[in-house]
């Protein structure tokens, strides 16, 4: 009988010591669970598909946290290394610049996604060589990479003031980048089919300022041959032919880029800093958009532009004086204007710290001149915004950004021509305004300015995120149109 009750203890025994070795073994692998700092046995998948308020969130466990780096100030270039290598996160997304909705912890980071259906813009862009745009930096990846992981800076100088397709197609790319907060105004697709418009990322004005002339035995510049390819590229593609080219935007800021196509792709959105060298059937104001030079003065901040008293310069202008077609009004206001003693107005140029001579005589002057040169308009009117000095604009034909948003009239002086150059007119007509008018056109510059600035990443409403604003508006116009086309349309019932 004991040997019968000592046999029928053994496996109770057995049965207690696993469930202590057990409940060991459990502990002891939750707490490596929580301490592994390389791996995680949730899969990835899983933290991308939760939902918090109905707003997609993506989870990282254990990553490494990276030090916050503040947008590129007015005044600088981005260098190498300023940006991470550009992730795709997934075939619409864009990150909602909201830091009161970002929860960081120590080993999992927080971020808002918003998908193509919250963003105003869909955008789908061609993946084209790098020579079309990257590589006109000098740039060179591997083999078959078209897109760099480092933001290549751009060359300085003149060629900055027309760099706008270099800051879209850095937006652009940084919609599929996780790490980079930004507008959610326009996100990229990878299907064309889902996009509200074609982006073509052709560096159309480095190409003219660096390609246009022949060397050595060409006998077609790299310039031209480019926009040839690129005619050739386009009129061969589906999303081309679908529209005739009508939601496809092209950036062609210098106003000599894009001489050679423009005439083929002419029912394409252009991006352009005025109208003087189109004619009105291949560019005007029904389809294309007007976009601001990048300024080439250092934005003056708020809190140290100097007042009406602190600035002693009436009238400041520094430029080119002797300018052909209607650029000769210089000449006429240079003599007129020479002597006066409470006016500055000299040659110069970017050479020789003319942007530092520039900045200074800007700042320290009530007004500044934007007289037409040999185009309508110049980089001196967004000099003279991010100055915080009243602009008088003296240009006829001249088309300003976002005119449609953006009342001039209550930051800007607007003088015809005919009258500039009436002997006197002019100063009589600045010297008339006191301080507290000239005061509240000032106030209105500095809650402007930042429309005006190109950066990365972009901000809410900078120059930036205001192009894309603009394209919206037109898109909206271009489907509507297409839209009433189609009422008819018997094709759509088959």
């Amino acid at each position: 009988m004991s040997s019968m009750s000592e046999k029928s203890r053994i496996p109770s025994r057995f049965i207690s010591s696993l469930i202590t070795v057990s409940v060991f073994l459990l502990v002891l692998s939750s707490v490596f669970l929580l301490q592994s700092g390389n791996t995680s046995f949730i899969p990835r998948s899983v933290f991308e598909l939760m939902l918090v308020n109905g707003t997609s969130v993506y989870f990282e466990p254990h990553v490494k946290k990276e030090p916050f780096k503040l947008p590129f100030l007015s005044s600088e270039v981005p260098q190498v290394d300023a940006i991470k290598p550009l992730k795709r996160i997934s075939e619409s997304a864009c990150q909602v610049s909201d830091s009161s909705k970002k929860v960081e912890s120590v080993e999992r980071k927080k971020m808002m996604i918003c998908d193509s259906k919250q963003a105003r813009l869909r955008v789908f862009m061609y993946e084209l060589p790098p020579e079309f745009h990257f590589g006109l930096l000098g740039w060179k990846g591997m083999e078959n990479q078209t897109w760099p992981q480092h933001i290549p800076p751009y060359p300085g100088g003149l060629n900055l003031q027309h760099s706008i397709e270099y800051w879209l197609t850095l937006d652009l790319l940084s919609s599929d980048n996780l790490n980079v907060v930004r507008p959610c105004t326009v996100v990229r697709v990878h299907n064309s089919s889902e996009a509200d418009f074609i982006f073509v990322p052709f560096f159309s004005s480095l190409s003219y300022n660096r390609h246009s002339k022949l060397h050595e035995k060409e006998k077609v510049s790299v310039n031209k041959r480019l926009q040839d390819k690129l005619v050739q590229f386009l009129m061969g593609r589906n999303e081309w032919k679908r529209k005739g080219g009508k939601d496809h935007l092209i950036v062609a800021h210098h106003p000599n880029s894009m001489l050679d196509a423009r005439k083929k792709l002419g029912s394409a959105m252009f991006v352009l800093a005025d109208f003087g060298r189109y004619p009105a059937e291949i560019a005007n104001l029904g389809k294309d958009i007007i976009a601001p030079y990048r300024h080439l003065v250092t934005t003056v901040p708020s809190s140290k532009s100097a007042t009406f008293k602190e600035r002693p310069i009436l009238v400041y202008f520094r430029g080119a004086i002797y300018r052909k077609d209607g650029g000769v009004i210089r000449q006429e206001l240079y003599h007129l204007l020479k002597d006066e003693k409470d006016v500055d107005f000299t040659f110069g140029s970017i050479g020789g710290n003319g942007v530092r001579k520039a900045t200074q005589g800007m700042a320290s002057s009530k007004f500044c001149l934007n007289i037409a040169g040999d185009t309508p308009s110049s980089n001196r009117l967004f000099d003279a915004i991010a100055s915080h000095c009243v602009p008088v604009i003296i240009s006829d034909e001249i088309e300003l950004p976002f005119e449609d948003v953006l009342d001039y009239s209550q930051f800007c002086i607007f003088v015809r021509g005919a009258d500039a150059v009436k002997k006197g007119y002019l100063l009589k007509l600045l010297r008339g305004i006191n301080k507290d008018k000239w005061t509240k056109m000032w106030e209105r510059l500095k809650e402007v300015v930042h429309h005006f600035e190109y950066q990365y990443p972009s901000l809410p409403d900078d120059a930036v995120d205001m192009i894309w604003q603009a394209v919206s508006r037109k898109i909206s116009s271009l489907q509507f149109k297409y839209h009433r086309k189609k009422r008819y349309d018997r094709s759509q019932l088959v």
